[in-house]
């Protein structure tokens, strides 16, 4: 049996399986479960997060007979009656799929159209389903209005597109619109975790991660590029396999080139992007990478409590024998070290008391701005000095927050 890729063997089945789109199905499930069923539903929203799905669990809801063969419209289709068994194979002869971008022209549109007449031959009702509409010409666009307009009670049409703004507005004015939004990478990471679950395929979580991220909100491309990266990394998902694959910046690169860009070090900031072009790594990925942590860097700043909750935690945030992070003991202060917005990647910052006495947790020297120091074992924590001026610091956004009791 040839293999079946993810994205279509996880394609949702049912409305309870759709992830990301509650808007879309609690309006599509009431819709069904009160008999308030429009003639003409438009689906919008970029490629990959469910408009296809959508008009298949639709059709399948409106054709559905139930298990005992006597089951009636519903917002939850059985998946065994014969209707939804053709439906999800693509054999349904009262469910038609025109792809309007190869289908284009008004000899197909009136083609189509022609078979409006004839009542469904095994179904309930009889869907057309236009794919990419946004790409028919303005004489097929024509062509259709009438019949969209006022379409015989047993017809449904269902039009998809990643344009909206292409479509007229006399065939807007017809459609029922919904927008099906960009998933949040939260929600994909979640999504991932349970299909490699169900595939027994192991993966750390940041190589989720990424690829939650590299798929820009489509579910679609996560599992698309999850299947290469089980192919890439011969079963299992590695941090290092998955950035490899994806061609992401180490964050390494990145507070590199912060912390020198910050010390004004002009022979750093060189050196750091001819390693980026050596290796290979996209420009346009490391701005990205860049533009992720000022925004870090400036909740940190504005925000001390809300950035720290957003800060990611590292594998392993000490070197080998040095001391365990220290412990507050008092309320933290409302004051932002500039150190910890530049580091905190690598090690998990904590709690500062309200003193002249800053507690941190141990990072890596390389990456420690020359005014902190950390704290050693079997003395108080050394006080922090303030920061140096902001014409010397060079700082790219704005003066840095002056140390805690500073």
């Amino acid at each position: 049996m040839s293999y079946l890729v993810l994205a279509r063997k996880y394609r949702p089945r049912n409305f309870s399986e759709m992830v990301g789109q509650s808007h879309v199905v609690q309006a599509l499930g009431n819709a069904l479960s009160t008999r308030r069923l429009h003639h003409a539903y438009l689906f919008t929203g970029t490629r990959g997060v469910g408009k296809t799905t959508v008009s298949r669990i639709l059709a399948k809801s409106l054709n559905c007979t139930g298990v005992d063969g006597q089951g009636d419209i519903t917002a939850e289709p059985c998946g065994v009656c014969q209707a939804c068994i053709d439906i999800d194979s693509g054999r349904f002869v009262d469910y038609t799929e025109l792809d309007a971008a190869s289908n284009r022209g008004v000899d197909e549109i009136a083609q189509l159209l022609e078979q409006a007449v004839y009542k469904p031959v095994v179904g309930r009702f009889k869907v057309f389903m236009i794919d990419e509409v946004h790409m028919l010409t303005n004489t097929a666009f024509n062509a259709m209005l009438k019949t969209l307009e006022e379409p015989p009670e047993y017809l449904k049409f269902v039009l998809a597109t990643t344009d909206p703004q292409k479509v007229p507005a006399t065939v807007l004015s017809r459609c029922l619109q919904f927008n099906l939004r960009p998933m949040a990478p939260e929600t994909v990471l979640e999504h991932l975790a349970q299909v490699l679950g169900t595939e027994n395929v192991p993966a750390e979580p940041q190589a989720l991660r990424l690829l939650a991220r590299a798929a820009r909100g489509s579910m679609r491309d996560a599992l698309s590029l999850t299947d290469q990266a089980i192919a890439f990394g011969s079963g299992q998902l590695l941090e290092a396999s998955v950035r490899t694959m994806l061609g992401s910046v180490d964050r390494s690169y990145v507070f590199r080139l912060l912390d020198a860009l910050a010390r004004g070090d002009g022979k750093t900031v060189v050196e750091t992007s001819e390693a980026l072009r050596l290796n290979g790594l996209s420009a346009a990925s490391t701005l990205e990478e860049m533009t992720a942590v000022l925004q870090r860097m400036a909740v940190l700043q504005a925000v001390p409590d809300r950035g720290a909750l957003m800060m990611p935690t590292p594998k392993s945030p000490r070197r080998p024998g040095w001391p365990r992070p220290c412990r507050p003991t008092k309320p933290s202060c409302s004051t932002a070290c500039a150190c910890m917005a530049a580091a905190s990647w690598v090690w998990r910052p904590t709690n500062m008391r309200a003193s002249p006495w800053c507690y941190c947790a141990c990072w890596r020297s390389s990456l420690r701005p020359p005014w902190c120091q950390p704290c050693r074992p079997g003395r108080r924590p050394p006080r922090w000095g303030a920061p140096p001026s902001p014409q010397k610091s060079r700082s790219l956004s704005r003066p840095l927050p002056r140390a805690c009791g500073s």
